[in-house]
Order: structure tokens, then C-alpha cells, then sequence
């Protein structure tokens, strides 16, 4: 695909990196030189300097041969704009980031008249993934397939869990819901074999439906209860987003932000949290607001610095769960020598979503994955494809069908049914079935099996 990226910021940056896999010829436009070349250099993608708002370079980009263009400079004007303006060149799909709360509310009352195929909110798409990691709050990564229907679940094995020791065969999975795909172990990442041991301190990904998982939780000894008591740790647009979504759901929230005017604000809005003003970096404040006795707490604060330091005072003196907002990919290398429980890069979910809808985007033109996952640092992939007639993956039980190595067949969906397969089961047209691999490079269900 031709794509055309206007901004260069570190959500524009982020949607390169993850759409630059070979398949795709990618321009990036901006107005600060240095940005715009920095990309270019480090991508190997054609960098224009310009205000991608104007037709004249969204034309030197290649704007008239586009399949996409992507608006995600700082301004929502600017990117609502580029949009409208790449739809009269003829572009026939469109994604504009758009962060005011103001404009997200109101957007689908346009969205139609704007011709956008999508907008992207980057505080509220963390603030969704924060919500959901609260819900289990044990959980280290949640991810959703068929539509919701099952979730892959990341979560630590404790000492005391029933599962230590245990071969994955010899565990009761609540009669065939509940499968263990994946398991981290220090440095080494492994597909789950039926004779693969769970040790103590094993970082375990399983599938299930999500009212199942609880069920499996409870049955093997491990805390992944929901939060009911959160403190939020600065007062950002994600604070606002997140704080919206867990009042709805019935958790108690308190949010500390060090500015009063913001603090009025958030108040005006949020009537049934609790609002402190305050400095999140002082640790007798937190205390004498019960950080100590929280189910959760995120750190949303406008510095990464802030953010990494606090939480790692929190989890000495709690038993919260604690979730990091780190915006610096280049972190990544320090924060996993620091033992941070849950970290969130709102600018890389931005890329990964963008990327999800790309996919789907494909597949009504002939590609077949309809859904992505990179998970364990991107060596492991769950992927979703939808099987299609004629299919040599179709019609043969799964134990008669030669996989390739270090893949599972984690899930199918079927008309509304979700089953987790064993040997004996068969995919049939139709079905959305997905995949556990360490194998890079699927782009089609027939691609799971060894090449004749």
C-alpha cells in the first residue's frame, strides 16, 4: 500500500515504525526539517518538509497514487484538514488523530460529511487499555480477539500457585476453555507443548472468554481480582478518559494533580471522584491518601522520569497494581532491568491500533490477517485470519494437518460459538481462527502449514 503519514511527533514516528515492515511504501510529512529527516534516515522512507495541510505537498508526498493518508501532527484543525483535504485528491481511505475530549464526543455527528475512514484518540485508546488491565488486575497484557469474544491473557506465576510444577497436560483447563499458549521464562520465550513444566516467577499467556478466565484464576490460586479503589496519579486527558470509564464500572476514583485550575476542571467534570491537589511525587501525601491500601494505581504524569520513580516507590509499599505510562521508546532497555509491573506507551498503541485497522483493510483486498498481536518484546505473534474456501488448512482435523514448528492453533470462532480445538476438531470456511507463533512473515491461514 501507498501510505502518507502527515506528522512527525512521536505518534507520527510511531505509526512509521510500525507500518514499516517492506509491504508498505510510506512519505512522511512535516514542518520541522529536522524531524522529517530524522524519520526519513532512520526508516529509509521518503521524507517531505511541508504542511501536510496543503494540497501542493500532500502532491509531492504522492498524495494522487495514495491508498491511505494518516494526519497526526499536534493540532486535531490540522489533522481533520489534511484529511478533507486528501479525500478531494482522491484518497480513498483516510485517519486523522483527534485528541481534544470536545472533538471526540462530537466527531461521529461529522465523520461522515469529513469522509474519514478513522479517527484515532491516543489518550483514550491507552485509557481503554489501562481499563481493561484493571479489570484483571493481575493481569501484565490483555488482548482481544473475534470481536471480544476470547482474550489472551499475560499474567506472572506466583510460588503458591497449584500450577508450579505442573506440565501443561497434566493441567485441569475447566475442561478444554482455557488454553496456555505461551510462556516467557527469564530471556526465553516458549510456544506451550503439552510437556512443557510451569515453574514459579513464569511469565504464563493463556486464551479463554473472558468469565472463564476467572474461573481458571480462582481454581489455580492466583490474585487477578478486579480493582475497586484507584488512584490516578496526575490529572492528564487520560486521567479524564480512564476516570470516566471506571466510575461507569463501579470503582472508587481519586485522581492527584499538582495544578488547582486543572484540579477545578477535573471536578466540574468528574462529580463522583475524588480530586486532591497535590504534588504525586510526595511520598507522605500518597500515604496519607491510602496508596498503601489501593487496589491500583497509574502513573499518568507528564514525565516519564516521574512516572518510572513513583511506581517503583509504590510497589515497595503496596500491593497495588501499578501501571507506568512511559512515552520514550527508548526506555524500554532500562525499564526491563527495573522490574516495573505494567508499562504503557500511549504512542505505540496509537501505531498498533492504526496498524490493526490497515490489516483489515488489506484483507478486503486480498490479504487475510485480520488481526495482529506482537507480544514478548515482537518475538512472538497471535494472529487472526478468517478461513476461506479452498483453503488446505480447512476440512482436515488439526492432528492430521502438518504445522509448522513453534505455531499453535490457539482458537476458532464459529458462528457466534468459540472453541479452544484439540486434534480431533477441523477448520471450516468461514471461520475466524487464530494462531500463537514465533514464525514472522504469515500473511495468509495456508501460510501455518509447512510448504509441500
Amino acid at each position: 500500500m501507498k501510505i502518507v503519514i502527515v506528522g512527525c511527533g512521536k505518534v507520527g514516528s510511531s505509526i512509521a515504525r510500525e507500518l514499516n515492515t517492506g509491504e508498505h511504501d510510506i512519505s512522511v510529512v512535516d514542518n520541522n526539517r529536522t524531524a522529517v529527516t530524522r524519520l526519513a534516515d532512520s526508516l529509509d522512507v521518503l521524507g517531505i518538509e511541508g504542511n501536510g495541510a496543503t494540497y501542493d505537498v500532500l502532491a509531492e508526498a504522492g498524495v494522487e497514487d495514495a491508498d491511505l493518508v494518516i494526519a497526526a501532527t499536534a493540532r486535531d484543525e490540522v489533522n481533520l484538514y489534511a484529511c478533507l483535504m486528501a479525500r478531494a485528491a482522491g484518497v480513498p481511505h483516510t485517519i486523522a488523530r483527534v485528541r481534544s475530549p470536545e472533538y471526540t464526543d462530537d466527531l461521529y455527528r461529522v465523520k461522515d460529511q469529513l469522509r474519514l475512514s478513522m479517527s484515532i484518540n491516543p489518550e483514550l485508546t491507552e485509557a481503554i487499555e489501562i481499563s481493561r488491565l484493571l479489570r484483571f488486575s493481575g493481569a501484565l497484557e490483555i488482548d482481544s480477539f473475534s470481536k471480544g469474544a476470547v482474550e489472551l491473557i499475560k499474567f506472572q506465576i506466583p510460588e503458591s500457585s497449584v500450577l508450579v510444577g505442573k506440565r501443561i497436560s497434566q493441567i485441569d483447563t475447566l475442561r478444554g476453555k482455557v488454553r496456555v499458549c505461551t510462556i516467557e521464562r527469564g530471556r526465553d520465550v516458549y510456544i506451550a507443548m503439552g510437556d512443557t513444566v510451569i515453574e514459579a516467577g513464569d511469565k504464563v499467556s493463556i486464551v479463554s472468554k473472558p468469565d472463564i478466565a476467572t474461573k481458571f484464576f480462582k481454581k489455580a490460586g492466583i490474585s487477578i481480582g478486579r480493582c475497586r479503589d484507584v488512584i490516578l496519579l496526575g490529572g492528564g486527558k487520560v486521567s479524564f478518559y480512564l476516570a470516566q470509564k471506571l466510575l461507569k464500572s463501579g470503582v472508587n476514583v481519586k485522581i492527584i494533580e499538582h495544578n488547582a485550575a486543572r484540579c477545578e476542571e477535573l471536578a466540574e467534570s468528574l462529580h463522583d471522584a475524588i480530586i486532591i491537589h497535590g504534588d504525586c511525587m510526595d511520598q507522605e501525601l500518597l500515604m496519607s491518601e491510602g496508596v498503601d491500601q489501593a487496589d491500583g494505581v497509574v502513573a499518568l504524569m507528564d514525565y516519564d522520569e516521574e512516572n518510572i520513580l513513583i511506581s517503583l516507590y509504590i510497589q515497595s509499599v503496596s500491593k497495588a497494581k501499578v501501571i507506568t505510562k512511559v512515552n520514550n521508546p527508548s526506555f524500554d532497555t532500562i525499564i526491563d532491568k527495573l522490574g516495573l509491573e505494567c508499562v504503557i506507551n500511549p504512542k505505540t498503541l496509537t501505531g498498533e491500533y492504526i496498524a490493526r485497522y490497515i490489516r483489515a483493510m488489506q484483507n478486503s483486498m486480498g490479504s487475510n490477517v485480520e488481526s495482529l498481536y506482537r507480544l514478548h518484546e515482537d518475538r512472538v505473534e497471535a494472529l487472526e485470519f478468517r478461513a476461506k474456501e479452498g483453503s488446505r488448512s480447512t476440512e482436515t482435523p488439526l492432528s492430521e494437518l502438518s504445522l509448522k514448528d513453534e505455531l499453535q492453533v490457539i482458537c476458532i470462532a464459529r458462528s457466534g460459538k468459540v472453541i479452544l480445538p484439540q486434534g480431533s476438531d477441523m477448520i471450516v470456511p468461514g471461520d475466524s481462527v487464530v494462531v500463537i507463533t514465533k514464525q514472522k512473515g504469515l500473511s495468509d491461514l495456508d501460510d501455518i502449514l509447512v510448504k509441500r
